[in-house]
């Protein structure tokens, strides 16, 4: 019995290993992609870092704080992995139009990310709100509708 509880054990273990590395897109020339569904996924964690902030503003237990600031802060890690892993090191070309523009545009949401974990100034939302806004415009071309 106790060699069926060691297995197990083990398989629960690659399995939760296995979920861990499911949350970024994989990096092996798949060819799937859904840019839009990514951007859309990025304006959803700013929309969740906005609501942290104004939670850990409302100044509630310390229980309820912490719990706030930690998702807050995971949500900036998933949009700093959506921007670095999947736009930058998979969808981003140096041959495609406005290559310079959406560099900088990506590296800017990298550093307001970091800056949305670093405090609950909501002017690092805006900005974040604001670069995605380009981003869609500056990938998807002008003719992009929201």
């Amino acid at each position: 019995m106790k060699r069926t509880t060691k297995y197990m054990t083990i398989m629960v273990l690659f399995a939760l290993i296995g979920v861990s590395s499911v949350k970024a897109h994989c990096q092996i020339p798949c060819g799937i992609y859904d840019d839009a569904a990514e951007v859309a996924l990025m304006k959803e964690h700013v929309t969740t870092i906005a609501k942290s902030m104004t939670q850990i503003e409302a100044g509630q237990s310390a229980n309820q704080t912490t719990r706030w600031v930690m998702n807050k802060e995971n949500h900036a890690d998933e949009l700093i992995e959506i921007t670095a892993n999947y736009f930058l090191a998979q969808r981003i070309k140096p041959d495609m139009d406005h290559y310079e523009e959406n560099l900088k545009t990506l590296h800017g949401i990298i550093i307001y990310s970091m800056k949305a974990k670093q405090t609950t100034d909501v002017a690092n939302v805006e900005k974040l709100t604001e670069l995605i806004h380009s981003l869609e415009h500056t990938y998807f071309g002008e003719k992009h509708q929201h």
